[in-house]
């Protein structure tokens, strides 16, 4: 019994409105019928139902049984899914497809030599299946077999004649396997005797490759000739120009490119986010009058694509043109009112452009619009915390806990967001409840840890307690000076300043020198440590560099010189 067959009768019976109501009357063609109906509708259970019916009656019905190892597959049933196709090809080893099917689950299950055992065969039987050739070559070649899968090659080329992919196939085995001077002749034998501007891209690549620019350059032309608009030959070309740094005419064919419409706005940004992220600040520079035109033309034959306004945002931030770069995102968003990665990049680009009020508005709009992205209030929050508008960050907090409460890393966040901005408040109470909030999800959190710690070593209270917590980050990240710093300090408080000194001494080889309070901190050690001198070193340094963070900085040191002079 062959699937052609029930194809018709599928179609026949779907001209007639047959009813789907079975009884055991109805002939096994309409059950068949009736089973496919159901597998397309994804109901495998009914499907399965109808096809046992079958099966009881006939147990060799080789339809039934391709039908049912589809139901099996679909519920990953393999080892039943392949008993119904082994019976099925018993049933009919003429038929093709089943075959074929029985090959692909082999291929799935991860056994090759049955795979091409099955294809070999296959092939014997259907020698004008072309597929079946190219799923061989492929197969050989997945299992290091490329002498086969080249003399595969070859009876492709004598069944059905010489063609454009079989030589690019040849010439990538033959590469493949280290025989790259046989790879380019055999596909210099394919050009010269047909024209394709594929081939040439793939012989001037060869050349460049080579560093062979000029022959490289001149297939480039011979390609184009051929076909103007063929890309991969208009990007090749552009590329041997710009190493070769022939930029005037590198410019004029990379103009070429991105004005034709007809060229994906997505390969044209891939590659010209990849010109501007390898090349050089001062090629930037020399040349920004013709980047800017090429982006411009990017914009123009695309007006409203995304690929293009993104490539345009991007390129007018880099080069510090921030109003330039917010029309581009905010025409993206506008443009795609319905895309979540569209307005996702118009608020990520507020963000990193550190414009707050804007950034506190749109990320709002973006989260009404799509309430199950918390990440756009999120980033609301950090325009609402340079503000210094600290309620409207809890609000958002909470409304974070309230729209994602089984989510553990946003939960996470709002938690020891809310920490961060009741301390700013000066509220320690709350602060320090919505750390053991955020520590309740994830008690290895270090951020919240180090912040709990630090707070508490401030205040002077818990001191055995925030040595723990410190001590644990450190544990985990014992590179970071901000965390050395907080437990340096907490050694410092409970009256263990050479140990402290470890710590900072550390820190100041992980960026401590940047931070006064850290200097500050450390100073204070040396000088419990009647390390004088070595403290108003850090002490003057982190004067240097204190814009405020340390209001009393001034007045401590004059006290600590005081202090030396009595003890000296």
């Amino acid at each position: 019994m062959r699937i052609g067959n029930y194809i018709y009768a599928a179609l026949f019976c779907m001209c007639l409105a047959v009813s789907p109501t079975l009884d055991a009357q109805t002939d096994s063609g309409a059950l068949i019928v009736a089973a496919v109906e159901y597998i397309d509708e994804g109901d495998f259970v009914r499907a399965e139902a109808v096809l046992q019916k079958i099966l009881s009656a006939d147990p060799d019905n080789d339809a039934a049984l391709y039908y049912m190892s589809m139901c099996h597959l679909a519920q990953k049933r393999i080892d039943k899914a392949e008993a119904c196709l082994d019976a099925a090809v018993a049933a009919d080893s003429s038929n093709f497809w089943y075959r074929q099917r029985l090959a692909s689950l082999y291929a799935m299950t991860s056994r090759p030599e049955l795979t091409v055992d099955m294809y070999e065969r296959l092939l014997a039987d259907f020698p004008k299946k072309s597929e079946l050739y190219f799923d061989l070559v492929d197969l050989y070649s997945s299992q290091g077999e490329y002498d086969k899968a080249l003399k595969t090659l070859d009876e492709i080329e004598t069944v059905f004649g010489m063609t454009e992919n079989i030589a690019i196939y040849r010439y990538n085995l033959l590469a493949r396997t280290g025989r790259e001077e046989e790879a380019y002749k055999s596909l210099e034998e394919y050009n010269s005797r047909y024209s394709s501007a594929y081939v040439l891209s793939v012989l001037a690549e060869h050349h460049l490759n080579d560093y062979n620019d000029s022959t490289a350059l001149a297939y480039y032309n011979e390609a184009l000739e051929l076909a103007p608009d063929f890309s991969p030959a208009l990007v090749g070309k552009a590329e041997t120009l710009r190493m070769t740094r022939r930029y005037d005419e590198y410019f004029d064919v990379l103009n070429e490119y991105v004005a034709n419409p007809d060229e994906p706005s997505k390969a044209k940004a891939d590659y010209i986010t990849a010109v501007l992220r390898r090349t050089d600040p001062k090629f930037l520079n020399a040349f920004s009058a013709k980047l800017d035109g090429v982006v411009s033309k990017m914009t123009q034959v695309h007006p409203s694509d995304s690929s293009a306004l993104n490539l345009a945002g991007l390129y007018y931030f880099t080069t510090g043109r921030s109003d330039m770069s917010l029309d581009c995102f905010r025409s993206n968003a506008q443009a795609h009112p319905e895309s979540v990665s569209a307005a996702a990049g118009y608020v990520e680009f507020l963000m990193y452009a550190e414009k707050w009020q804007l950034l506190s508005e749109e990320g709002r709009k973006a989260f009404e619009k799509f309430p199950e992205e918390t990440t756009f209030l999120e980033m609301a929050s950090v325009g609402d915390y340079n503000l210094k508008d600290y309620q409207k960050v809890l609000q958002a907090c909470d409304q974070v806990l309230s729209a994602a409460p089984a989510d553990s890393s946003k939960t996470l966040r709002a938690w020891s967001t809310k920490g961060d901005v009741y301390h700013l408040l000066g509220d320690a109470k709350k602060s320090y409840k919505a750390y053991e909030k955020a520590l309740k999800i994830n008690p290895g959190y270090v951020y919240v840890l180090n912040n709990y710690a630090y707070y508490l070593s401030l205040e002077g209270r818990k001191l055995k307690k925030a040595y723990e917590m410190s001590r644990r980050t450190i544990e985990a990240e014992p590179d970071n000076s901000t965390y050395l710093d907080t437990f340096g300090w907490i050694l410092y408080l409970l009256g263990r300043p050479e140990e402290a000194k470890t710590h900072f001494k550390r820190a100041m080889l992980y960026g401590g020198k940047e931070s006064p309070v850290i200097m500050d901190h450390y100073a204070e050690v040396l000088f419990a440590l009647g390390e004088y001198d070595r403290a108003m070193v850090y002490w003057n340094n982190a004067r240097m560099i204190n814009n405020g963070e340390i209001k009393d900085l001034e007045e401590r040191i004059n006290l600590r010189k005081q202090q030396m002079n009595r003890k000296k």
